[in-house]
């Protein structure tokens, strides 16, 4: 193709300046970004051939990262830069340079931000769209055309992670399952236990082995249920969000028979979800994972700890969003609030007037003064009352011994629970919103990262006292949740779990729509 022309074009201000300019059928959705641009540079040509066949070489590992390389215009990129070669006239140039420019930033807006707006589809998220080192798209897209390197350009702009790097092999593994046919169908014919004997047992050994959770030695067409299948199938189980027992019944057989493409869409789901709030965490954060009813720990990039936790029911769902932890509060008193006031505890108190006493529940008015609760007539009451609510501290409270706090509208946050047992469910979302820790003095330790002032010991100590106290947290602590249906397990290990809030399809139809003009950068 025709080498660097420094001269003018005057086609590239014509197009530019005209309205919803579409080249090669594609809509040029930067078309402002680029008119600053090209305007700034005295509308001369930037695009250089090697810069031309890296971009192209950039986009073809789109799917690397669950996008689709059709999003950036790669045919019509083909066919325009094949005219150019014909004809090298300014006009022909201009079209290149204008689709080239808009591939390259819709690519790079995809990879920092995300391809789908999350926003529209949850007001709830938070994440924020900041300027790469702080300057104009149109400048960062010059600097990105003098690097060294697009590709390392675009990986500075949008840092991944080992999580995500984890996650996008992951895909590449599933991808070649599905290349090669993906898995058989596992017949539900009856319960299946170690020692039955059933053929359906021959379909369910290929099956565990296509998905590597048990050995290939072992796909020999026995329709026996030995040790080693029943040792696969827990394997399955625990990568499924399911109950580790052994047994095949009806849930497995679901999760069994799910097509590889579905794996392959919340793989590509997980890792959309993960570009969102990309720019935001520092190298030490919490992150929770919804579906997954887990916490981690970060530090300095590295899973350094995990825990498991409850979640919102379905119809008090925990919101995806970002805060920081400012404080974490021992032995805390709970205010109940508005919500749970209004939908749980006021209908319980009309049920059962002792229900306040049992629970631990004092009655507090205006001027800060107790109230006997048998002398408030509650059916008087039916979304607010005149009173504050709250629970005194110790191991009947609602939040148990420690609560940490991250300032949100939604009123969220981490916290211990006395319903312990809970944590043994393979399906934990039995909370109105918050989100319940099961080690709680652990992540106390690791927040705070002072063990000889707050080490296990210390922290017990003031649990025994029962007494409140606040311990402030500097610097603050970056807390994301998220919603990942496609996630790594201990080992590094991929889980997939349901989809607990029914959100996966609205995220796919987003991600699989074609980029049209309602998608401006």
């Amino acid at each position: 193709m025709p080498g660097s022309d420094p001269s003018p074009n005057p086609f590239i201000e014509t197009l530019l300046s005209g309205d919803e300019l579409v080249i090669e059928r594609s809509p040029v959705l930067a078309d402002q970004i680029l008119l600053d641009l090209y305007s700034a540079n005295g509308y001369r040509p930037i695009w250089t051939r090697p810069k031309i066949e890296e971009l192209l070489r950039l986009i073809g590992t789109a799917e690397e990262h669950g996008l689709d390389p059709a999003d950036y215009n790669v045919t019509a990129l083909m066919t325009l830069l094949s005219r150019w070669l014909q004809d090298p006239g300014d006009e022909v140039r201009a079209r290149a340079e204008i689709l080239l420019g808009e591939s390259l930033l819709r690519y790079a807006h995809h990879r920092r931000h995300g391809k789908v707006r999350a926003r529209e589809l949850d007001p709830d998220i938070n994440f924020r769209h900041d300027r790469f080192r702080n300057r104009s798209v149109a400048e960062n897209m010059l600097d990105a055309l003098a690097s060294p390197s697009l590709a390392g350009f675009i990986d500075a702009a949008a840092p991944v992670g080992p999580y995500y790097q984890r996650l996008q092999r992951w895909l590449a593994v599933y991808r070649a399952i599905a290349a090669e046919g993906g898995w058989p169908y596992v017949a539900e014919s009856q319960v299946l236990r170690e020692g039955d004997q059933a053929a359906a047992v021959k379909a369910l050994r290929t099956r565990l082995t296509i998905g590597g959770d048990l050995d290939a030695l072992h796909d020999n067409g026995s329709a026996q249920f030995d040790p080693a299948v029943a040792s696969a199938i827990r394997r399955f189980q625990q990568r499924h969000g399911l109950d580790a027992d052994g047994i095949v019944g009806a849930q497995s057989y679901a999760a069994l028979n799910v097509p590889v493409e579905e794996r392959i869409a919340q793989l590509r789901l997980s890792l959309e979800r993960l570009r969102w709030p990309a720019e935001n965490p520092t190298d030490t954060l919490v992150a929770v994972n919804i579906p997954q009813f887990m916490a981690l720990f970060i530090r300095d990039g590295e899973l350094v700890w995990s825990t498991r936790t409850m979640v919102g029911k379905h119809y008090r769902q925990t919101p995806v969003f970002r805060g920081d932890i400012a404080y974490m509060e021992f032995n805390p008193t709970w205010t109940i609030p508005p919500g749970i006031l209004r939908n749980d505890t006021l209908p319980a108190v009309k049920r059962d007037p002792n229900y306040l006493a049992s629970k631990n529940i004092e009655v507090i008015d205006h001027r800060g003064q107790l109230v006997d609760p048998s002398t408030v007539d509650w059916n008087r009451y039916s979304n607010s009352v005149p009173y504050t609510l709250r629970q005194t501290p110790g191991p009947h409270n609602a939040l148990g011994t420690v609560k940490f706090i991250f300032p949100n509208e939604h009123f969220v946050f981490l916290h211990d629970t006395p319903d312990r047992g809970l944590f043994d469910q393979p399906s934990r979302a039995f909370s109105s919103g918050c989100i319940r820790i099961e080690d709680p003095l652990r992540l106390a330790e690791l927040l705070l990262n002072e063990p000889a002032r707050y080490g296990r010991a210390q922290l017990q100590a003031i649990v025994d006292s029962r007494k409140t106290q606040r311990i402030q947290l500097e610097p603050k602590v970056n807390v994301l949740i998220l919603y990942l249906t496609a996630a790594l397990g201990p080992g590094g290990e991929v889980v997939f779990m349901k989809d607990i809030y029914d959100r996966d399809a609205a995220v796919l139809d987003a991600l699989d729509r074609p980029v049209n003009e309602d998608s401006k950068l």
